[in-house]
């Protein structure tokens, strides 16, 4: 049945699903698929769905109808966190013939037998409580870097997020599965490994439901910094009271790990980050950005915020502007709140008007910009080391310094996947920063 058959995969969302969706390919390239890309012919088109924003929701049908219009007899999967929560609303999607929740999406070739279109989706979901098992993934993009997965799953409950819904109770993979996987990315010339999860401070806590923690996330970064052939190692999104002081003096003196920190802030006011149920206060979070100075004052740290949640006054607001405008941060992720479906916060009373929420996150973006040109602008005349990447935009190659400053080349197919000491000498017109090579 399978040969020649061909499957394509379009992911929405976040790393993690990245990593899922490479996985997942690899499993019906092992069933002898041949993948290929989305926008060409295929048997099958499997959709990694997202459900953080209401743009998720949206562009699920646009992407089906993009998949029928190549192929109307194609077959159409749904996996991932939106499946998980809404399946019968995506089976009613027209076109879509498979939905599966977050314990079958990793055996979703098991459930393809047969190709023939169905009148309306087929749903294989779970109660998220049955997920409390865990799948190791990895991903490899563009051929410099690898997204790998060590963790999944959420304990904590803030008020907006349905994410444990969607992925259910945190869960780590095996410290050795997680060195092997390492090892098998960096053994295929991979430089650079982005450690991924829903909450990946929260590493280290077993499988079923087993709370105690085998071990921490300070002994996974410790372990990785040893695997051979890797070159460099980042931190995603990491939530501020998990990043502990001996991960951040670990990370600046390390072998592999650079100096990039991601940690969600969400509001930089104290009410709002309770209304939230934050696990922390803003002063907090000045502790840990001012740490990461102190030891690695050349270091990149990015900030998401969430604007317009509800009960957000401006007083709330400029609170959280000017003390992101203090902090010596680098970037913003701006999300502009969106209400889900079986969340506290949906249920609260002050609800912001949408045009506010867009003119706060407006304000948060103009920002955004500023922090970023400060922070290149710093980096001026300062040596770094840059990995290029793969693609040829308008003539130049693009890469990033291991602080995670965007650098442009005139375009040389010899330099992709390729690191190099180099010069920021200027910032560009659009935005990026050119350099002199060193050797």
């Amino acid at each position: 049945m399978v040969q020649n058959k061909k499957v394509a995969f379009y992911t929405l969302g976040c790393k993690l699903n990245f990593s899922e969706t490479s996985t997942i390919a690899r499993n019906f390239q092992q069933d002898g698929f041949e993948r290929v890309d989305f926008e060409e012919p295929a048997d099958i088109y499997v959709i990694n769905t997202c459900s953080v924003t209401d743009n998720a929701d949206k562009q699920f049908k646009q992407i089906v109808k993009k998949a029928l219009k190549i192929n109307e007899k194609a077959f159409v999967a749904a996996v991932g966190c939106y499946a998980q929560l809404k399946p019968e609303e995506l089976a009613a999607v027209d076109g879509v013939d498979l939905v599966l929740g977050a314990t079958e999406k990793f055996k979703l070739t098991d459930y393809i037998n047969d190709l023939s279109k169905n009148d309306r989706g087929e749903v294989h979901s779970c109660e998220i409580e049955d997920a409390d098992f865990y799948v190791g993934s990895y991903s490899i993009g563009d051929r410099t870097r690898a997204f790998l997965k060590v963790q999944d799953g959420c304990d904590y409950k803030c008020t907006y997020c349905t994410i444990p819904l969607a992925r259910g109770i945190s869960r780590s993979d095996a410290l050795e599965n997680v060195l092997r996987n390492a090892t098998e990315i960096s053994a295929q010339g991979i430089k650079e490994i982005v450690l991924t999860g829903v909450n990946i401070g929260d590493y280290g806590k077993g499988e079923f439901g087993n709370k105690k923690h085998e071990h921490t996330f300070l002994e996974l970064v410790q372990a990785l910094d040893k695997v051979e052939g890797i070159e460099r190692l980042r931190i995603s999104s990491i939530e501020p009271n998990l990043l502990k002081n001996e991960t951040i003096d670990f990370v600046a003196q390390s072998r592999t790990f650079v100096p990039h920190f991601h940690i969600p802030l969400q509001s930089g006011s104290n009410a709002i980050l309770n209304k939230m149920k934050r696990r922390y206060i803003r002063e907090l979070y000045a502790e840990r950005v001012s740490k990461i100075r102190q030891v690695m004052p050349h270091a990149c740290i990015g900030v998401d915020v969430i604007v317009g949640f509800p009960g957000e006054t401006d007083e709330h607001f400029l609170e959280t502007y000017y003390f992101l405008q203090e902090l010596d941060i680098s970037y913003l992720h701006v999300f502009t709140y969106s209400e889900r479906d079986n969340t506290e916060a949906v249920e609260m009373p002050n609800v912001v008007a949408n045009n506010v929420r867009s003119k706060r996150s407006k304000m948060l973006r103009g920002l955004s910009v500023k922090k970023r040109r400060a922070f290149y602008e710093s980096q001026i005349g300062t040596s770094r080391t840059v990995l290029f990447e793969s693609e040829n935009k308008e003539g130049y190659i693009y890469g990033f310094t291991e602080n995670y400053v965007k650098v442009k080349y005139p375009w040389n197919p010899e330099l992709i996947n390729t690191l190099h000491k180099v010069t920021l000498t200027h910032i560009d017109e659009d935005g990026a920063v050119r350099i002199q090579f060193l050797e």
